[in-house]
């Protein structure tokens, strides 16, 4: 019975206690979450007050409720147990009062956790703002350098002003990981230097002198002081990874009087004179332009001198000996001695790293990732820490996961007593990583820990570079480790599955253009390595090809018959040359783009392509292609990767792609999330069926003329085209349709209810047409015409601009049993099916459309047609066939409003209206596309990644005047760009319901299509 009393009290201490504790857990854990629902800028310490308060402000008002409305409930039910143990009259009361004591325990434990929860999930969405900001760091206007160290004013909110490297050294000094002081000069400054005539900015050296002598303090060393001085290394860093494309110094601040203060300060006279020239060498070369060949020379001769082949077997003599070569190599290439003033030094090895950002390779670097509207490079530096003093010092780079394959294994390698550059310039050979514990298990361990923490931080992969000195372990440097379309996937979905990320971050992690190296075969890393490329053109269509040259389209089909695997090797490709295409395995044009004809048909089959190899020079006639001096027959064999561009002489080894579960996985995820449809481009059952496996909801574009070149098919497709008047015409294309509705027939069935949008004739006829003399023979011979007459319809019908001339809807106009026939093939096909219980949605799409008027015009006619074939066989059924429109020309997309009035559906022809828009030819634009990219003239190919400043502006008006017109009106791209990620996301916040592109693109328009849509929740 004392119990009874103050029951109330024990309640709800009891509530408050749990409530407290369960909110402390939740705090912490709220505030992890928080940090991982992408809002990295809010640290742990800013979050943790705001999330821990309003947690156990929730917690505390649901646990008061609920206490009350269940013990009150639980109390009438334990009362008849309560009763015969202290009798009748005590029974009520006792018994509510005990039930309410205990079950409130209960309750309260349940409620707290629960409300808890609730209020964990509300906060972590919205994380505290006013705290974040605090713990930023703060930019200031015209502050040209920050430091890291005791002292640090970075953090990776800062990437575009102290670079991606910066902004990580900033960090990791931030959580507590040890990291050299240095200092990073600003991307603006590297900006600033250029606007200056490549002159470091007034009051730079100043600051850098006044950040010298912190770091001397922190270290109680001098720069350059002769008998223990303070060394630094000068790197590069811009906002975004640029592996091995700017220039490094290492060990700054030696001189002749410093390296002996080094080496009696170590007592290591080695390791002083090894570091000096390295040095003098890194000077020279980066800073002073001295080809590191004169040095490796001289290096050779000491080598040779104390009969060793290996650098770290020369003694310390001999490093003293090649410390004086090198000075005189220096002093040669040069014209002065090697500078003894470390700040002088310190000033060259800045203004070389600033330099470097428009070096050649690097300028190439950024035009083939799309890298622009960068700043410059920003320089840090750090202080020195020696991996080369002795066996207790070592080097290493590696990956958090293995990069190649995603394997949650530490990946990397290491030597020991060297420097970093020894690792990744292939000097010696370095011991995985794996093995590191044989030789210093306290800083192995130590690294897998680091490993750990460095993966929690940044939630992805990291790239880390690392130095032992003395068996003290240092970190350099973290990024975000590249990896293979392969390891992407796995990786995304192992950090899923390890609660480290989310399913929107994973999606996000992955670039969806490197689900192609999943799709297609590749070369094997490993051989192509062991290979150097000839040249390197446009990468037109990913995989990898190994075959003999094929200089002919006949050719190719003749000797692909007979097993041989043929690489068709052309100046450029045509319709024509469609069989030989085929028939190849890999194709290689020496002119042409990205959206050149050879590409588009290439990624459409999920060909391997290179296009636009300029170095290339073809001699069809002679059977033979040089390159760089080099001759190859067609007995020779070559390898193309049509993911890189780059061509091989001899054959390099490949490896087929095997799709994962995981691959499912980030497809299912996929299409959890993104908005947009995504369709395929296809001309061929097989295309349709292939385009379906990976995802297609739909066919976007059929390009009918694709059909007309396969054997019989060209033969009537030429007659039609040679016919004198209309019931010729009538006549051969009378033999095409039973072969255009069985193509039909064959799509429809395997779309099996999805949409198939079918564009009509579009090129201009004389593509159809041969031009080479024996073919005209030929020609005339099948068509029993003169070799004349079938020379003058060639002659007529040559156009000086084809593509902007009689082509698309104007052949339907000009020749109006063209259509007739295409739609008859389209109805018919559609009513077979129906008969077969197969659902057929046909889409009629007509090309080229400039003016309302056209449209208006021949949607009649299609219409007239498809009411004369159901009459004609009796079809009661509902078709339900939709007549749209291609926006291709910039006129319709001015005047979409009135053109809307006569379509069901617009598809931007974006190839085409980029090609209009800008008054580029697509297949001659590579002559000029290198200069423009690399003097940032156009950030990128048009064809390749839709221009969304101007040809947006087009689409986007497209769109606006189109829906105005007829609200709902459905919209889609058909164009290249469809499986271009960049061009998807700009599709995804215009408004369009779908993107179509070739089927080997349709899993990254799927991906890329979520990533749009979870960046704009």
């Amino acid at each position: 019975m004392a119990h009874t009393k103050g029951s109330n009290t024990v309640s709800a201490t009891a509530t408050r206690r749990s409530t407290k504790k369960s909110t402390k857990k939740a705090g912490k854990r709220i505030a992890k979450k928080s940090v991982r629902s992408g809002h990295k800028k809010t640290t742990k310490k800013a979050t943790k007050k705001p999330i821990k308060k309003a947690a156990k402000k929730v917690a505390k008002k649901a646990t008061k409720k609920a206490t009350k409305k269940v013990t009150k409930k639980v109390a009438k039910k334990v009362n008849k147990k309560a009763v015969k143990k202290v009798g009748k009259k005590a029974g009520k009361k006792t018994a509510k009062k005990a039930a309410g004591r205990k079950v409130a325990k209960k309750v309260a434990k349940k409620v707290a956790k629960k409300s808890v929860k609730k209020a964990a999930k509300k906060v972590a969405r919205k994380p505290a703002k006013k705290p974040a900001k605090k713990t930023t760091k703060k930019i200031i206007k015209g502050k040209m350098i920050y430091a890291f160290g005791v002292k640090t004013e970075g953090d990776t909110t800062m990437k575009a002003l102290i670079g991606g490297k910066g902004a990580n050294l900033a960090d990791m000094t931030s959580i507590g990981l040890p990291v050299p002081p240095g200092f990073t000069i600003t991307t603006q400054t590297c900006a600033d230097f250029y606007t200056s005539n490549k002159k470091l900015p007034k009051g730079l050296m100043e600051a850098i002198a006044k950040n010298m002598k912190s770091l001397e303090r922190q270290h109680g060393k001098k720069f350059g002081d002769q008998g223990d001085p303070l060394l630094v290394s000068v790197r590069s860093g811009a906002a975004v990874s640029m592996p091995g494309m700017m220039d490094t110094i290492l060990n700054l601040g030696l001189n002749d009087k410093s390296v002996e203060g080094l080496a009696r300060l170590t007592g290591n006279e080695r390791f002083a004179f090894d570091a000096y020239r390295r040095l003098i060498n890194m000077f020279g070369d980066v800073v002073m332009g001295v080809d590191h060949h004169y040095f490796e020379q001289a290096f050779d001769i000491i080598k040779s001198r104390y009969n060793t082949t290996e650098d770290n077997e020369v003694p310390a003599r001999g490093l003293r000996e090649l410390c004086e070569s090198y000075k005189a190599v220096y002093q040669m290439h040069v014209g002065k001695k090697f500078p003894q003033d470390p700040m002088v030094q310190l000033k060259a090895a800045v203004e070389a790293v600033f330099g470097s950002w428009m070096a050649d390779k690097a300028i190439s670097y950024r035009r083939i990732e799309g890298m622009t509207g960068l700043n410059g490079t920003a320089v840090n530096v750090q202080t020195m820490v020696f991996g080369n003093m002795g066996d207790d010092c070592g080097t290493g780079v590696a990956f958090t996961r293995n990069p190649s394959t995603g394997e949650n294994k530490f990946f990397g390698e290491f030597l020991v007593n060297a420097q970093g550059e020894d690792v990744v310039a292939g000097i010696r050979t370095p011991s995985p990583v794996s093995e590191m514990s044989k030789w210093d298990k306290k800083s192995f361990t130590q690294l897998i820990k680091i490993k750990g923490i460095l993966e929690d931080h940044y939630r992805d992969v990291q790239d880390i570079e690392f130095t032992i000195e003395a068996g003290k372990l240092w970190m350099l440097q973290t990024r975000s480790g590249k990896r293979t379309g392969n390891a992407a996937v796995k990786i995304a979905c192992d950090m899923v599955r390890e609660k480290l990320i989310t399913e929107t971050e994973a999606l996000l992690s992955i670039p969806a253009g490197d689900l192609t190296q999943l799709l297609l075969p590749s070369f094997d890393p490993k051989s192509k390595d062991r290979n150097k490329a000839l040249t390197v053109g446009l990468p037109a269509s990913p995989g990898a090809s190994v075959g003999h040259p094929a200089f002919t389209a006949d050719e190719a089909v003749e000797r692909a018959h007979k097993g041989e695997k043929v690489i068709l090797v052309r100046k450029e490709t045509s319709p024509e040359d469609v069989d030989g295409m085929h028939s190849a395995v890999g194709i290689l044009t020496s002119t042409g783009g990205m959206t050149s004809h050879a590409a588009v048909v290439a990624r459409g089959w999920g060909k391997c392509c290179v296009a636009g190899a300029g170095a290339v020079h073809i001699d069809e006639k002679g059977g033979t292609f040089a390159v760089n001096g080099k001759t190859f027959g067609r007995g020779d064999l070559i390898s193309i990767d049509g993911s890189t561009g780059e061509l091989f002489a001899g054959s390099i080894s490949t490896v087929e792609p095997e799709l994962s579960g995981d691959f499912s996985k980030i497809m299912k995820w996929s299409d959890k999330y993104r908005k947009l449809g995504v369709r395929t481009n296809a001309d061929s059952p097989a295309d349709a069926l292939r385009a379906r496996e990976f995802g297609a909801q739909g066919i976007g574009l059929t390009r009918t003329e694709h059909m007309f070149f396969e054997g019989d098919r060209i033969v009537a497709m030429r007659e039609m085209i040679l016919a004198e008047n209309t019931t010729d015409r009538e006549g051969a294309l009378a033999k095409l349709l039973p072969f255009q509705r069985e193509d039909f027939v064959g799509i429809f069935t395997a779309m099996k209810g999805l949409p198939v949008t079918i564009r009509l004739l579009d090129p201009p006829l004389h593509e159809f047409l041969p031009h080479e003399q024996e073919a005209i023979q030929r020609v005339a011979s099948n068509q029993n015409l003169s070799v004349d007459a079938v020379r003058h319809r060639v002659a007529m019908l040559h156009e000086s601009n084809p593509m902007m001339g009689h082509r698309g809807c104007r052949l339907a106009i000009t020749y109006p049993e063209i259509l007739a026939m295409q739609v008859r093939a389209i109805v018919e096909a559609a009513m077979s099916c129906s008969d077969k219980k197969i659902k057929a949605m046909p889409e009629i799409m007509i090309p080229l459309v400039g003016t309302h008027q056209e449209l208006s015009l021949l949607r009649d006619q299609a219409e007239r047609v498809i009411s004369e074939v159901k009459r004609e066989h009796g079809f009661k059924k509902k078709l339900n066939i939709k007549i749209g429109t291609m926006i291709e020309i910039p006129r319709a997309a001015l005047t979409a409003d009135e053109i809307a009035g006569h379509a069901d559906f617009f598809s931007f022809g974006t190839n085409d209206l980029t090609q209009l828009a800008f008054g580029y030819s697509r297949d001659d634009i590579n002559t000029f596309l290198p200069d423009y990219i690399g003097r940032e003239i156009l950030p990128e190919d048009p064809f390749q990644s839709l221009d969304q400043t101007g040809v947006g502006q087009l689409v986007e008006m497209g769109i606006k005047k189109g829906r105005a017109a007829k609200p709902g009106l459905k919209i889609g791209i058909c164009g290249e760009h469809g499986g271009d990620p960049k061009s998807v996301h700009y599709c995804h916040g215009v408004g369009l319901d779908y993107v179509s592109c070739s089927p080997f693109r349709v899993p990254i328009a799927r991906l890329a299509a979520a990533q749009a849509a979870i960046l704009d929740m």
